[in-house]
């Protein structure tokens, strides 16, 4: 039986837990959550009260033991296969029939594969024993998962791909070619598609940006200003946060199948949208094509509209992928709503395992759809549009607030401008150079402009993607 994990600290070693303070995204995210050096940090809990580590923590194990003794290990496949092994469970357990055996933690090591690593292979940073609870132990794990990913990398004494490594940790290094890999093999392209990217900067530096030096000169009195507090960050793309069939589904898309290619957009390499802080975010095709095929797929016998989810998206959230506070998605749902829609009101249809899997498109425009069904029928009463729209907001108690009424009558603006022409509406991410595509491409989503920079300027950066 899994032992109770409740604080980081009692499953990791000081001198793990001081690099994890020290790593800077670990830093952020764990100060914002509320927890203090000096204290225990707690570990995240999923809707089923199950601990898991969160993408930032993930990375952070990864790159601090890489560097430490997997110096040309790819990070972003110990965190994938952590993905479909565990989905960062560090208390994940499966009996392994067949093997008489069961895998443990994060990385589902194998107790006899751990004690193989470390007695043979000399792999012995971490202890390991007949007490399999160490597996659970979040560095243990990634450890002596990263350590047989390793030894498959040189197998036999060559060079292994990508391919042979992922499946033969998946099934021995016999099973690495054998059709029943292939399956695992998927599923890892798959993860490591969605694995969130780490932001870094591309071109420039644009933290106290010196308006008077050569490089503003060149960029531009307003750019420099607009920028002078604001990280180029690489481009996010559709890959990285939907599936292969929600992402083929867009390609069928009429509409949007002719806007990205009109953008340049290629298969496995479809960016989203930035607006003037870099923030990606959804254009109103892909945006009206989301929703269609969430309503198509799920909603199409319950009467909830298309159009209502695209307005209440642009409203609530003004497209962008993160949501307006960063967190709750495009639909702008609070996650504890979410959970409750997943776990009391079975609404299923979409895997939920942590608030991150809301910066999915088709996940938060699914559970914003699941709440429009479900108001729209409050209390065994068929409801209007101005209702569901207000509960939306506020809630089903609260349509009478101001902040509802307020809400509502922005869906009403939203839906009269709903008909424009769509490339007035949105920024463009088309590489052209034409001085109308920069010029929509700097306007801000609320629709105010700034000064825009130079062609040149905008071309460099559009090449850092």
């Amino acid at each position: 039986m899994a032992p109770n994990m409740k604080f980081w600290d009692d499953w990791a070693d000081v001198e793990d837990m001081d690099a994890m303070w020290n790593h800077p995204d670990v830093c952020k995210e764990w100060l914002a959550a509320g927890e203090e050096r000096g204290q225990k940090v707690h570990m995240s809990r999923n809707f089923d009260g199950k601990p898991y580590v969160t993408h930032t923590e993930m990375r952070a194990m990864a790159e601090i033991l890489t560097s430490r003794y997997f110096k040309r290990l790819d990070v972003a496949m110990i965190c994938a296969i952590a993905e479909i092994e565990s989905a960062r469970q560090p208390l994940a357990y499966r009996y392994e029939k067949k093997l008489q055996e069961a895998s443990t933690g994060l990385m589902q090591t194998l107790q006899s594969t751990a004690e193989w690593l470390s007695t043979d292979m000399g792999y012995r940073a971490y202890t390991i024993d007949a007490v399999s609870a160490l597996l659970y132990r979040p560095f243990v794990s990634v450890y002596f998962g990263a350590a047989y990913l390793k030894w498959l990398s040189t197998y036999d004494g060559k060079k292994r791909n990508e391919e042979f490594v992922v499946r033969g940790y998946n099934g021995g290094p016999r099973g690495a070619t054998e059709k029943s890999t292939l399956g695992y093999w998927n599923k890892y392209l798959i993860a490591k598609q969605n694995l969130p990217t780490t932001a870094r900067l591309v071109l420039l530096e644009f933290c106290k940006l010196d308006p008077q030096s050569e490089v503003s000169a060149k960029i531009g009195e307003g750019f420099a200003a607009g920028f002078s507090s604001t990280l180029v960050k690489e481009w996010t793309y559709w890959e990285e946060r939907v599936s292969m069939e929600d992402l083929d589904d867009m390609w069928r898309h009429p509409e949007v199948k002719r806007e990205w290619t009109q953008s340049n957009e290629k298969k496995g390499q479809v960016r989203f949208a930035r607006d003037a802080e870099l923030q990606p975010y959804l254009t109103t095709t892909e945006l009206k094509a989301v929703a269609e095929i969430t309503v198509a797929r799920h909603f199409a016998d319950r009467g909830v509209s298309s159009v209502m989810l695209r307005n209440i998206a642009e409203v609530s959230s003004k497209r962008r992928l993160y949501g307006a506070d960063g967190k709750s998605g495009i639909m702008q749902t609070s996650y504890p709503t979410v959970v409750w829609l997943y776990k009391d009101m079975g609404y299923k249809k979409c895997k939920l395992r942590s608030p991150e899997d809301l910066w999915s498109p088709f996940v938060a425009m699914y559970f914003g759809a699941a709440y429009v069904c479900w108001l729209s029928t409050y209390q065994g009463r068929l409801r209007t549009d101005e209702f569901v729209v207000k509960a939306y907001h506020g809630g089903p108690n609260g349509v009478d607030n101001p902040a509802a009424i307020r809400f509502w009558h922005r869906y009403q603006d939203c839906g009269q401008t709903s008909s424009r022409p769509a490339q007035t509406q949105q920024l463009q991410k088309s590489g052209s150079t034409g001085g109308g595509q920069w010029a929509a491409l700097w306007r801000r989503a609320d629709g105010n402009q700034r000064t825009s920079p130079s062609t040149s300027v905008w071309r460099r950066i559009w090449a850092s993607g």
